[in-house]
């Protein structure tokens, strides 16, 4: 897939640090940094949830390096940020569900090491400014639509909690230490990359590994709640833009989305479409700690990020099946 150029500055000149590499999302931001010329890139992973596959087409760069290490230590955090320029943090446990069966280890992952990275950043002498990736589901229990980012609710998973406290502690370390972080809360993020196996998958790797096996998939509750799927170039497009976006956008968080919902009956419906495979999907109980409908507004990534999300969610899916 050929990716589009986000003009913003000179990669060339520049050293990025990755937390989360190997995972979904920072893979692709992996491959778009490479493919742009950063002067470096280095992932720090502990492999938990990423795959090293996902990094094999850059073994071999001379600007490439991967450090296998976990967030949950402050010297690997110090370690990892030496002689970086910009990070992007998107080491994290997700899934709401993973955070309701087990707390205690979404808020050592999301919390303490969110905190770790805090304060390595404010420790470094060459780390300018650090993304980090916060969540959709800081909106909690709010029936608001669109989500504005000054309009939250109160959280419904522990996942959702360790997301709200990056954006607190982000905001007390910008107020007490002057340490520069911009949040982008995804919205439900698809594409390359994104695994279909383990018990915590997302629901559109799940969907397409059901058509290619042609086994019905199972859908949570009727299926007519709502989600802001996000292609997840409109994702990578984000970090490039907050890295080196105007001071104005300093110590805020923005919605990362393409700013239209879709039902999963109706997301179902697309794929069979896309796959030309006609598969019957069964329907079980609705998940604990989810979300009903969730839909974004982006003005605020437009005017102070310059984001512009290029790829709408049938173009994702269609791209994204090919990939499959």
């Amino acid at each position: 897939m050929q990716t589009p150029k986000y003009p913003t500055t000179d990669l060339s000149k520049h050293a990025f640090l990755i937390t989360g590499g190997a995972g979904f999302i920072g893979s692709n931001l992996v491959a778009y940094l490479l493919e742009n010329n950063a002067k470096k890139v280095r992932v720090l992973d502990n492999l938990a949830t990423g795959f090293m596959k996902n990094l094999e087409p850059f073994q071999n760069n001379p600007r490439f390096e991967f450090l296998e290490g976990d967030i949950r230590n402050l010297k690997t955090c110090k370690k990892a940020m030496e002689g970086m320029d910009f990070v992007s943090h998107q080491a994290a446990l997700g899934s709401v569900p993973r955070s309701i069966n087990d707390p205690l280890t979404s808020n050592e992952v999301n919390v303490t090491g969110f905190l770790n990275m805090l304060v390595a950043q404010n420790e470094s002498k060459t780390v300018k400014r650090m993304v980090y990736a916060a969540s959709s589901s800081t909106y909690g229990d709010s029936k608001n639509l669109p989500k504005v980012e000054d309009t939250i609710g109160k959280p419904l998973s522990p996942y959702a909690v360790t997301k709200l406290v990056n954006e607190l502690y982000a905001d007390v370390f910008f107020k007490t230490y002057g340490t520069q972080t911009i949040g982008l809360r995804y919205f439900n993020v698809f594409g390359p990359n994104q695994s279909p196996t383990g018990a915590y998958a997302a629901v559109i790797p799940l969907f397409m590994q059901a058509l290619k096996d042609e086994k019905a998939p199972t859908i949570n509750g009727d299926g007519e709640q709502t989600r802001d799927f996000t292609f997840v170039q409109n994702a990578v497009q984000a970090n490039v833009r907050a890295f080196f976006a105007n001071e104005e956008a300093i110590n805020e968080v923005f919605n990362v989305a393409f700013g239209e919902r879709i039902s999963l009956n109706m997301l179902w419906e697309n794929l069979k479409n896309i796959s030309g495979k006609e598969v019957k999907a069964n329907y079980g109980p609705p998940r604990k700690g989810d979300v009903r409908d969730s839909l974004a507004n982006i003005d605020k990534a437009r005017k102070l990020l310059g984001y512009d999300p290029l790829f709408s969610v049938k173009d994702g899916l269609r791209l994204t099946w090919e990939q499959f």
